[in-house]
Parts: C-alpha cells; structure tokens; sequence
C-alpha cells in the first residue's frame, strides 16, 4: 500500500512539474516573441509561419531613435560609404533618416517619452508608497473612529477603471492647468495606486508586533523615532513589494497617459504605438520600443525578488 502511495506522488509530482513549465512557456512565449521581432528585419516581422531562425540585427533600434522618411531615390555609391553605420542599415531598408537643414540628425521622441515614464512612475511610486506606509501605521497602531468604513472607502477608490473618470479628470485638468505636466500624471498615478498601498501596507503593519515599539517607547525614543527606527526596518520586505506593484501599475498605465498628456509629458506606452513605417507600421520598431520598455520593470522586480518573496507571504490581513 505503502508502494503504491510513493508511486502515485510520484506521478502527481511529475505532472505537477510539466504543468508548472507548460504555463511558464505560455507566459513566457509574448516576451519571446516581442524580444525576437526586435531584432528581425522589417521583411521576416510577419511571415507565415512565422521565421524562428534569422540573422538579427539591430535596425529596428537605430529606426526607434531617429525620424525617417520613405526613400524615394537610392543614394549614390559616395553618400552611401559617406553615411554612418547606422544610418546605412536605414537605407538598406529603403528609408532614409531625416536630417535638418544644416545637416543634423532628427532623434524620434522615444528617448523622452521613455525619461517621462520614469519621472512619472518613480516619483508617483515614492508618494503612493510613503503616504500609504503612513497611513497603514495609523489605521494599525491607532483606534480610529469607523476604521472600517474609511478602509473600505479607500479601497472604493479602485473599483472604477481608470477610462470612466478619464474624461472627467481631462476638463478638471484643462482648468488647473495640468493638461500634458508631469505632476498631472503623477497626482492621478498616485491616487491610483494610493489605495493599494494603503489595503497591502496595512498588512505588513499588523504583522509587525506591538511590543517592539512600546520597548522602544520605555527606552526615552519618541513615537516617530520608533517608527522610523524600529517599524520601518522591520516593514521593508513590505514595502518592496508594494513599490514593485505600484511601480508596475503606475509603468504601464495606458488610458490616462493616451487622454492627458500630448508631448511635454507624454509617456512611452501611448507613444510606442504610433510609430510606424513607410505606409505600413513597422512591427519591428514596435517591438523593439517594447523590448526596452520592459527592462526597467524587469530590472527593478529583479533587484527586490527577495523582498517580494518573503513580502507576498507576509502581509496577510487577518480577522
């Protein structure tokens, strides 16, 4: 009986095992095929089926970077050895980059839109994440008159999707003068991811115990010194896993970017879309705007994996 037990856990372990891949694969096949059609040229982008072997280059960044424009009139043996390398695997695409009248190169606006993304994002992270640990401590440590109302209040404020209050927030924003600001952006972020951090910081507060404090309390610290020296150490798994959350939300955010913003404070995600090619979107500038996108998440949620590991088991809220 016993035998038969093993060889059954054995079995269900196994499965267990070709499942977990078998997701891990479906989850990882779009960034796949995203990183791939970065690094395809224009003509393999959308070949059926699909080209899984090719020789990768990396045109479709130089043509993220710059303008360009169709190439009527292929260049002349002299301009084309004349031409950075960059700029010739351009026109080996048959565009050519555009140039002013004096002769400089015209960038695209990824560049600023990827540094408007990180303004907006970081700094609304910052805000949402330090009021939120703040305001968990009072709600965990405080008796407050109608806690649970107010929590639940808070939380109200995520149960609209963002595009309901989209036009509202727009004719508010042309009145105040916050139309296309950074600031406009990292207020609604902020209010946006307010709430969840409030709900998830409030957790990691209970968990922490009481006593530390009320021994730092006995010690002669103030209240704020105990919670700076004593609470906030013991909450930082807590708060970076909430920073990455907030982070990400804040990242990808689409519809409040796309309404508010034009050009001073647009970010990349309502900009990556739009670039297109010579009369078709080029895919592969798509994709390769896309691929960049995604390191800084993947970067930051990489840096604080151990601190989101151990935060996601240790912020449960219990009655």
């Amino acid at each position: 009986m016993a035998a038969v037990t093993t060889s059954t856990e054995r079995s269900l372990n196994k499965l267990a095992i070709v499942g977990v891949l078998i997701i891990t694969m479906i989850f990882l096949a779009p960034i796949y095929w995203i990183a791939s059609t970065a690094f395809k040229p224009r003509n393999l982008a959308t070949t059926i089926p699909p080209t899984v072997v090719f020789q990768p280059e990396i045109s479709p960044f130089v043509k993220l970077f710059t303008k360009r424009s169709q190439l009527r009139t292929a260049p002349t043996p002299e301009q084309y050895a004349a031409a950075p390398w960059w700029e010739r695997l351009v026109f080996d695409g048959g565009e050519k980059v555009v140039r002013s009248g004096r002769g400089e190169v015209q960038w695209s606006g990824y560049p600023s839109r990827f540094m408007n993304s990180l303004i907006v994002a970081i700094t609304s992270t910052v805000l949402a994440v330090g009021m939120g640990t703040f305001t968990a401590y009072g709600f965990s440590r405080f008796k407050v008159k109608g806690e649970q109302d107010l929590l639940f209040f808070i939380l109200s404020t995520r149960m609209l999707p963002p595009v309901v209050v989209a036009i509202p927030m727009f004719l508010m924003y042309r009145v105040v003068g916050l139309n296309d600001t950074h600031w406009g952006l990292i207020i609604l972020y902020t209010a946006f991811n307010l709430s969840f951090s409030v709900w998830l910081m409030k957790g990691f507060m209970d968990e922490i115990p009481k006593e530390y404090e009320e021994a730092a309390l006995v010690d002669g610290y103030t209240r704020m010194e105990a919670f700076f020296k004593i609470v906030l150490p013991e909450a930082a798994t807590g708060i970076a896993a909430t920073a990455v959350f907030c982070f990400i939300t804040a990242w990808n955010e689409y519809a409040f970017a796309l309404i508010m913003t034009n050009r001073r404070a647009q970010t990349a995600p309502p900009f990556i879309p739009s670039q297109v090619g010579s009369g078709l979107p080029d895919w592969t500038v798509i994709a390769a705007g896309t691929f960049l996108f995604l390191l800084p998440v993947a970067i930051f949620t990489f840096l604080l994996r151990n601190h989101l590991l151990r935060g996601m088991s240790f912020g449960a809220i219990r009655k």
